[in-house]
C-alpha cells in the first residue's frame, strides 16, 4: 500500500512539470468502465484457483473542471466480484467477494486521446465462504461477513473514438491490474 501511495505522490508531483494536452474527460462527461482483473489482491498461494476471475464495473461523472488548469475531478460508483477455490486433495473452501463502493478520481491530460488519472475507492466487501469435499461427519462450515475496503489506483483510458476506448488500471482493489473497455455518454 505504501508503494501505491508513493506512486500516486510521484504522479501528482510530475503533473505540475508536464505541459498539459487537451482533456479527454471533462465536467459533465459520463463514462462506464467494464474490466477484467489480473492478479488477485484477495487470494494468493499454491492451492488457490480462480473460479470467476476478478470482474468490475464502474460509472464516473466529471463534476469539477479547471483544477490545476486542465484537471478534472470525477466521482462515481464501483462494483467488483471474484470467486476462488482453495483445494487440497478432495477438501477445500469456495470463496466469493463482492465489493460495492464509491470512487473519486483526478484526471489530468498528459497525451492526446489518453485520459490519465489517479483515484481512491471506498466501499464495502461482502465475503462468503463454503466448505466442500470430504468433511468430518456432523461438521460443516459456511460463513459470510464483510468489512470496509479502501483502495488507491492509477489508470489510463485510450479513446479510439469519441465514445469508445480501452482502459488499464493499476492499484489495490479487486485486482492489481484491471484491463477493459470504456464507454463515454
Amino acid at each position: 500500500m505504501k508503494k501505491i501511495l508513493l506512486l500516486l505522490l510521484v504522479v501528482s508531483l510530475s503533473l505540475t512539470q508536464l505541459k498539459a494536452q487537451e482533456p479527454t474527460f471533462s465536467k459533465g462527461d459520463k463514462v462506464l468502465n467494464l474490466g477484467f482483473g489480473l492478479g488477485s489482491t484477495l487470494y494468493s498461494g499454491f492451492y488457490y484457483k480462480s473460479m470467476i476471475p476478478p470482474l468490475s464495473a464502474s460509472v464516473e461523472v466529471g463534476v469539477v473542471d479547471n483544477v490545476l488548469e486542465k484537471g478534472v475531478i470525477g466521482i462515481g460508483g464501483y462494483l467488483g466480484y471474484s470467486s476462488y477455490k482453495y483445494e487440497v486433495s478432495n477438501w477445500g473452501w469456495k470463496y466469493s467477494n463482492m465489493i460495492i463502493g464509491g470512487r473519486g478520481t483526478f484526471h489530468y491530460p498528459l497525451v492526446d486521446k489518453l485520459d490519465t488519472y489517479a483515484g481512491i475507492l471506498l466501499g464495502y466487501n461482502i465475503s462468503t465462504s463454503k466448505e466442500f469435499g470430504t468433511v468430518t461427519p456432523g461438521y460443516s462450515y459456511h460463513s459470510s461477513n464483510g468489512g470496509v475496503v479502501y483502495a488507491a489506483f492509477v489508470g489510463a483510458r485510450y479513446y479510439f473514438q469519441n465514445n469508445f476506448g480501452v482502459l488499464g488500471e493499476f492499484g489495490y482493489g479487486i485486482s492489481y491490474l484491471t484491463l477493459g473497455v470504456s464507454l463515454k455518454f
